[in-house]
């Protein structure tokens, strides 16, 4: 199973960009984890260079991916510049970096502006966490934090980030992510909740599906629908 390094940007004494008392850091670190947690849930290892408010240094960063091995690394932030003047999320990898990172970066990039932030791109920059790290590398920034409109869109849209960005990692290792569908309420009142993993006009491919469920330990039954 794939192994991911989870670098959450700033921390401690480094608070990164800031805006009406938002810090980056605490910002990087709410979303980033949220998003091991839900990538752990299929069997994902995640590793993280700080999991409080603690100060870490970039070498300490790349030293900490150094150690081991992994299939990518993850660099979470925000951007700042001007107080509500530049919007928009941007993917980084590395200068002439690796398909796979570009791959990751377009991914994640997409799944942040499917949700309504502005596109500013996939780009290369000669970041330390990026030039440093030996496993494939991106480092993306989650919109302006001196932005109002980017703020919202952080906060109103907190779980279709974590679920985008979780998506856009499966996905690029090779993971298939299931929808969680909305609660029903059961005759006895009980309420249930439907996964649904793929809808499919052939039973043969539905079949196949639910075979690979099974066998990767979750129940599964084909629903007929009309």
């Amino acid at each position: 199973m794939s192994r991911l390094c989870f670098d959450y940007g700033h921390g401690g004494e480094d608070s990164g960009a800031c805006y009406n008392g938002r810090k980056e850091s605490d910002d990087v670190l709410s979303i980033g984890r949220a998003v091991a947690e839900e990538v752990k849930r299929y069997g994902v290892t995640v590793d993280e260079t700080r999991s409080s408010d603690a100060t870490v240094s970039l070498n300490d960063r790349s030293n900490f991916e150094n150690r081991n091995t992994y299939d990518y690394f993850i660099s979470f932030h925000r951007n700042g510049f001007k107080p509500e003047v530049a919007r928009g999320v941007e993917t980084y990898t590395y200068l002439n970096a690796r398909a796979k990172s570009k791959s990751l970066a377009g991914k994640i990039q997409t799944s942040l502006v499917a949700l309504g932030f502005t596109d500013r791109g996939v780009k290369e920059a000669n970041y330390h966490v990026l030039r440093e790290t030996k496993a494939p590398a991106v480092l993306v920034e989650i919109g302006f934090i001196d932005n109002s409109g980017d703020n919202a869109l952080f906060d109103s849209k907190r779980s279709e980030i974590i679920k985008g960005l979780a998506k856009a990692i499966l996905a690029q290792v090779g993971v298939d992510y299931i929808e969680v569908s909305a609660p029903t309420q059961a005759e006895s009142g009980q309420t249930l909740y439907r996964v649904m993993a793929g809808s499919y006009s052939v039973r043969e491919n539905a079949e196949k599906q639910v075979k690979k469920l099974k066998s990767s330990g979750f129940d599964a039954c084909i629903m007929i629908f009309n």
